[in-house]
């Protein structure tokens, strides 16, 4: 995703000098991609599906996603019909809160292409954020129908029924998550918060320090754990 700039307004006096400005112009574009890339890793792996809600934003975390929100409108506007970008503009404005933008970029993907999972998956997330839980099961079902062997769709569809209350579809869908990517440790993560809001804080526990066991690191299993002991 990176931009391309080759623009180098010198007099060839010297080869070497006009080499250097460019390739010193194409790392800091480079840069531009990378922040990008880096804080909208969700849109390809789910991963950081929280952040933005639990995240202590600094000041430079703020100013990095407004540089970010900044370069993804101008790729938009240069590529309208471009479904990664408008997505990851779409996740970027979840990021800041602006959930009405975030649903309107998804929603305008989808209008050109209804099987583009990522959109989906996204609008999911946003829909959850928003406690509209049946549309949200709607667009985490989509994405399982799109892609049946990924896990996500099914961890997002038990976080959902979790907070609905509905424990046995939870864990049934988290079961189905397991199975997939036996060992992840979000998944294990979202099992043992399906026990703890059911009342077992000590199967909880067990849960929480098997999460823990997988990735030490792992601070809302830590907070959980501390939770129920």
């Amino acid at each position: 995703m990176a931009v391309t700039n080759t623009d180098v307004n010198q007099q060839q006096g010297t080869g070497n000098t006009i080499s250097v400005r460019k390739n010193k112009k194409e790392y800091f574009t480079f840069l531009q991609a990378v922040l990008m890339i880096i804080l909208t890793i969700a849109i390809s792996t789910g991963g950081w599906y929280v952040i933005g809600k639990k995240f202590i934003w600094t000041g430079l975390d703020r100013k990095r996603v407004n540089e970010q929100l900044e370069f993804l409108q101008k790729k938009v506007e240069a590529e309208p019909k471009n479904n990664e970008y408008r997505t990851a503009l779409g996740y970027t404005w979840f990021l800041k809160g602006e959930n009405d933008k975030a649903v309107r970029e998804f929603n305008q993907v989808l209008e050109v292409d209804k099987n583009y999972y990522d959109a989906r998956y996204n609008l999911g997330l946003v829909l959850a954020d928003e406690a509209r839980f049946d549309d949200a099961l709607d667009q985490f079902q989509k994405c399982i129908e799109l892609a049946p062997k990924d896990y996500k769709g099914y961890m997002q569809k038990g976080i959902v029924y979790r907070k609905m209350k509905m424990y046995k579809e939870a864990v049934e869908m988290l079961d189905k998550a397991t199975a997939m990517i036996p060992g992840k440790a979000d998944v294990i993560y979202e099992l043992g918060r399906v026990l703890e809001d059911m009342g077992e804080k000590k199967n909880a526990a067990d849960i929480y320090k098997e999460a823990l066991a997988l990735d030490p690191l792992y601070k809302d299993a830590a907070e959980g754990l501390r939770r129920v002991q």
